[in-house]
This record gives C-alpha cells, sequence and structure tokens, in this order.
C-alpha cells in the first residue's frame, strides 16, 4: 500500500510548513519599536504589513491544506480496512483449545 506512505509524507511536509509560517509570523506586540529604541518608518511599517498579511493568508491555506489531508488520509484508511476497526485482517487466526470435560481426570 504505496499510498499510505505517500499521504504519510505528504502531511509531514505540509505540517512542517505550517509550522514554519507561523513561526515567521510576528506577534501583535505593538509599541514595543518604541520601547526598544527601533524607528519605523513608512516603508518598513508597510512592508511588515504586507509580509504578515502574506504569512498569515498563506497561514489559513496551509492550514486548511492540512485538515484536508488528515481527512483524506482517515478515509483511504478507513476504506482499505472496510470494518472501521483497528484490528489487522491479515494475521493468522489462532484458536485455543481446551481440554474436553470427558479427558480431565477429576481425582
Amino acid at each position: 500500500m504505496w499510498y499510505f506512505y505517500l499521504l504519510g509524507v505528504l502531511a509531514l511536509i505540509v505540517a512542517v510548513v505550517l509550522v514554519i509560517v507561523v513561526i515567521l509570523q510576528e506577534g501583535n506586540s505593538q509599541g514595543v519599536g518604541v520601547v526598544s529604541g527601533g524607528a519605523d518608518t513608512f516603508f518598513s511599517k508597510n512592508k511588515a504589513r504586507s509580509i504578515d498579511a502574506f504569512l498569515a493568508r498563506w497561514t489559513k491555506f496551509v492550514a486548511v491544506g492540512f485538515f484536508i489531508l488528515v481527512v483524506a488520509i482517515n478515509v483511504v484508511a478507513f476504506a482499505t480496512n472496510g470494518s472501521g476497526n483497528d484490528t489487522n485482517t491479515n494475521l493468522p487466526q489462532t484458536s485455543i483449545s481446551t481440554p474436553d470435560s470427558a479427558s480431565v481426570d477429576e481425582g
């Protein structure tokens, strides 16, 4: 079942991209530049806003894509297993034999 591996690798890549996009975003701490002495010009403010807007937009897209991918993985797993249980149907069936009541010595 090669597609399980493909979907798993794809989910891992999308998860890493989602983490990176979230980490690259700046916090909403207004007024910190004044305290730290950072001078904000008109161009730096607009540049920061456009980068933040870009990252916020991509965070939404990647998050929705990750959600759809996880749902698809579960649908494929459910359809492949058939019953929805977590049992593996490829395992051999074993039975435990018990002694008959006639062969047991009651002494």
